[in-house]
Order: C-alpha cells, then structure tokens, then sequence
C-alpha cells in the first residue's frame, strides 16, 4: 500500500471524537467491479455538526494494482479517505492496493470522513457511496449507517 499526497493535521478534540467507534458486523452485501470487492461497509452517524466515520474492506483480487483516489455519496456534503495514526489524521489522496491485496478501513486507521451530512445518513438507513479508482472504473456499495455504538 502507498499513500500519495498526504496533508497532515492535529486532530481536534471534536476530530478525534468523531473517530472513536465500535467496530461492528454489518450485514450489507458486498459491491464489486471485476475482481475489485467492497465489504462489510457502515458509517458511525453522529450529529451533523461532527464529521461521521465510514468504514469497510477492501480487497483487490486481481493480478495487477488498482489505485483508489476518491469516494462520493449524496448523503455527505464531502466525503474524504483519510488515515489516522499517532494523533493525527492525513487526507489520503489515493491508496494503492497490491493485486491480492486487502486493505481494512476501520476505526484509527483507513477510513472515510463524511462531512456535512445529510438528513439521509440516519441510523438504520443503507446509503450508497460511489468509489473512484485512476483506471476509470467505479463501484457503488451500499453502506449501512449505524449509531455511535456502531450499532
């Protein structure tokens, strides 16, 4: 994996709180576009004001690289790849995943960073996140949206 175009910043306390969840199950089927898979996608929704956390897997089961550079969905007003470590966060602007290779967003690592949301990202709803990858390709999967607990 590498990250290209890294900006980083300190969290704030609003920031970090918006990180920290319980990782949970989820029951939404998997999104595929060829041998590129998205599983087990949810957001952690908390009040509009605070930026919700989106996570999932990903997994390249191809023979060759495949290079994420960006992620949309109506129920955010922005949606980011981010990556946390040691207290900070850095915008990702593409991640390169290996063929045979699965890279996990999860709470204090990889993740994806709604800001603004929408009144459709509520706990119980399935919303859909398009994902962009630089070889023209997307996939749409559907998210379940979860409530602070992750539940």
């Amino acid at each position: 994996m590498k990250i290209k175009n890294r900006l980083v910043f300190r969290m704030s306390a609003i920031g970090a709180l918006s990180l920290v969840s319980i990782f949970a199950p989820c029951n939404v089927e998997a999104a595929s576009a060829g041998k590129v898979i998205i599983t087990d996608g949810w957001f952690r929704v908390l009040p509009a004001s605070v930026p919700s956390g989106g996570y999932f897997t990903l997994s390249n089961k191809s023979d060759k690289p495949v290079s994420l550079t960006a992620v949309d969905s109506a129920a955010c007003g922005m949606l980011m790849l981010h990556k946390s470590s040691g207290g900070s966060m850095e915008h990702v602007m593409a991640l390169d995943v290996a063929a045979g290779k699965t890279v996990h967003f999860a709470p204090r690592g990889y993740h994806l960073t709604c800001m603004d949301a929408k009144p459709a990202l509520k706990p119980g709803a399935h919303i859909p996140v398009t994902f962009h990858f630089t070889d023209g390709q997307t996939i749409v999967a559907d998210f379940m949206a979860r409530d602070a607990k992750g539940k």
